[in-house]
Formats: structure tokens, C-alpha cells, sequence
């Protein structure tokens, strides 16, 4: 062994090299409210351009794509997760009524590949210039002996703004609300873990029957994002009670996190198309229904809780993709809080 970093698993002229195949990516997301980013210890975001009236609050979040990484390393397939991370992260502070700020990554792996990371990077920016987010700072890390060659991990953080007076918690959820379903693009950022143990000796780049996609292709569709349907809602004044993203737990487990105690869903199966990918997924692997609901969206990204004469309208106003999925109801005591008919 010789007595250097590189030689001990860490190479930093990889890492410069990465800051400058990033550097131009980076700085595409930058507005005026940018006043340091990339480069520096810390990212600075003016105040002033919060537009801060007393009730403003500040939202975060953060969240990573899970195992999705390793099927992106298998195809390699970069881009599309710098998209699951950011979409996954202002979907999560948008069901809280926030708009997005500025966005922060952490990329961590046994060794750096400068082109991958750059690839992953360019993602995560395409994604937050669609949403208006600056992309204020990050990191890379090389970690060998902490994660196995080959593996890789991504996470993000995002911090976001909204009124107080215009935060939605689903505290003015009311029995006899409809529940409107947004579609999913596929399992977007959860449930990997089982579907790569379903499809482990299947291949990736062939098409099963039912599928208009490699089946590889499907499995590495981006994390829709949600803020501009939700924003149409908004912006014709559609009086939304609550919203719910479908990630880890599926909708038994996400739509309760809104819902005020004495009250529970009802969600009508077979009310919106479920992708074929949940159909095959299910087969494949002899999931139950009840699993399968549990571990995935099943095509739904976001459930929208609204007051039932407003439902036809924002159905209108959303188009394809959007489907009335249910209704909030009344639970007794011991009742499970969503069943799902």
C-alpha cells in the first residue's frame, strides 16, 4: 500500500473533476435570490425574495430514492433519479400548500464516477428549473468500506414557503368529501426493495407482455411531480381540504396522516386504471392484494380531499390522469381509517 488518499479508496481529483462537470448545471437553477451557491461552504438565499408578509412559514424536507439507485447502476440509467429525488421532495412540502425555494443533495458511493455524478446532478437540475427551486448546494462523498462497490445513494432536501393562513394540514376535512386520485408514473421512489426481488433474474431491457416499455424502462419512470395540477386547483380557487403523496405504506398508510381522528376513507377499486407494470408485479411475485396496497401506490401519486360539489369541476379543470377514487367517511371506533373496496 502506498501512503495517499487514492490509494486508501479516495480520490479527490475525481471529486474536482465532478464539481466542474456540474458547475454549469448547478448554476442554471440560480435566480437572483442566489447570492452564493456552488463553491462555497454554505449556499445563500436572500430573504427578500420570499416575499414575507408576517404569517410566513418555512417548510422542509428531505427524503432519498431508496434502492431504485441500483437499478439505475444496472442500465445505467443516471438521470432520471435526479428527477425521482426532487420531484419525491416538492411533492412532500406541496401537499402543505408550499411552493419550493431552493434544494440541497447529498450523493454518496464507494468510489465517484465524475460522468455518473454528473449525470445524476444534470437531473436534479432539469427538475428544479421545472419547478422554479434553486439548487443552493450538495455534496459528494466517497465512502469505501461504508457502502459496497458499485452502490450508491442519494438523498435531498428541500425548503420550501407558504402562508400560515393558506397551510393545508386537512384539519377542514369533512365527512362527505370526495377524494380525487392524481396518476402515478409508475412505482415512483418505493417499493424497490421487493421489486427487485421479484424481477432479480428477469430481464430488464425486454418487454413482458402488457407492457408498452422495456420492462427496465418502466421500473426507472421519474417520480411524477405534482405542483402544477395542484397549483390549477389553486389558482381557480378549488377549495382543497387535504392532500396526501402516495410514497412508503401506499394509501392505507399516507392517507391517515391527514385525516382528523373520528374520520376514515373509502376508496373504490377499479374507479382509475392501475399501470399493468402492479398487475405484473403482483403475478410475478405471488404479492396479496393487501401487500401490494401496502408497499405501492397502485397508480395513484397524490389523493386530492376536496368538498364533493367541487369535484366535477376540478375533475375538469385537471383532465386525463385525475379520477375519483373515494370519499371520506365517518369511522367507529377500532374501524381501520381507509378501506379500500
Amino acid at each position: 500500500m502506498t501512503g495517499s488518499y487514492k490509494a486508501a479508496g479516495v480520490d479527490l481529483d475525481a471529486g474536482d473533476r465532478t464539481i466542474e462537470l456540474i458547475r454549469r448545471a448547478v448554476a442554471s437553477t440560480y435566480g437572483p435570490a442566489v447570492l452564493a451557491g456552488i463553491g462555497a461552504f454554505g449556499g445563500l438565499f436572500e430573504a427578500a425574495a420570499l416575499r414575507a408578509h408576517d404569517d410566513t412559514v418555512l417548510v422542509a424536507s428531505t427524503d432519498g430514492v431508496g434502492t431504485k439507485t441500483l437499478l439505475a447502476a444496472q442500465l445505467g440509467l443516471w438521470r432520471g433519479i435526479g428527477h425521482d429525488i426532487v420531484n419525491h421532495c416538492v411533492n412532500d412540502i406541496l401537499v402543505q400548500g408550499a411552493r419550493p425555494l431552493f434544494f440541497l443533495d447529498y450523493i454518496a458511493a464507494a468510489r465517484l464516477d465524475p460522468q455518473t455524478i454528473a449525470e445524476v446532478v444534470t437531473g436534479i437540475a432539469e427538475a428544479c428549473r421545472a419547478v422554479g427551486a434553486a439548487l443552493l448546494g450538495g455534496e459528494t462523498a466517497e465512502m469505501p468500506g461504508v457502502y459496497r462497490p458499485g452502490a450508491f445513494d442519494l438523498v435531498g432536501t428541500i425548503v420550501g414557503v407558504v402562508r400560515r393562513s393558506q397551510i393545508i394540514d386537512g384539519s377542514r376535512i369533512r365527512e362527505g368529501d370526495a377524494i380525487i386520485g392524481l396518476a402515478s408514473s409508475g412505482l415512483h421512489t418505493n417499493g424497490y426493495s421487493l421489486a427487485r426481488a421479484v424481477f432479480e433474474k428477469w430481464d430488464l431491457r425486454a418487454r413482458p407482455a402488457g407492457l408498452e416499455q422495456t420492462l427496465g424502462e418502466a421500473l426507472l419512470a421519474p417520480h411524477t411531480c405534482y405542483l402544477e395540477p395542484i397549483r390549477t386547483l389553486q389558482q381557480a380557487r378549488i377549495d382543497i381540504h387535504g392532500l396526501a403523496h402516495i410514497t412508503g405504506g401506499g394509501i392505507p398508510g399516507n392517507l391517515p396522516r391527514i385525516l382528523p381522528p373520528q374520520l376514515g376513507a373509502e376508496i373504490e377499486w377499479g374507479s382509475w386504471p392501475v399501470p399493468a407494470l402492479f398487475g405484473l408485479l403482483r403475478r410475478a411475485g405471488q404479492i396479496s392484494g393487501d401487500e401490494m396496497f401496502r408497499v405501492f401506490n397502485m397508480g395513484l401519486g397524490m389523493l386530492v380531499v376536496l368538498p364533493a360539489e367541487e369535484c366535477g369541476r376540478a375533475l375538469a379543470l385537471l383532465g386525463d390522469g385525475a379520477y375519483r377514487v373515494g370519499r371520506v367517511v365517518r369511522r367507529q371506533e377500532g374501524e381501520e381509517p381507509v378501506a379500500i373496496r
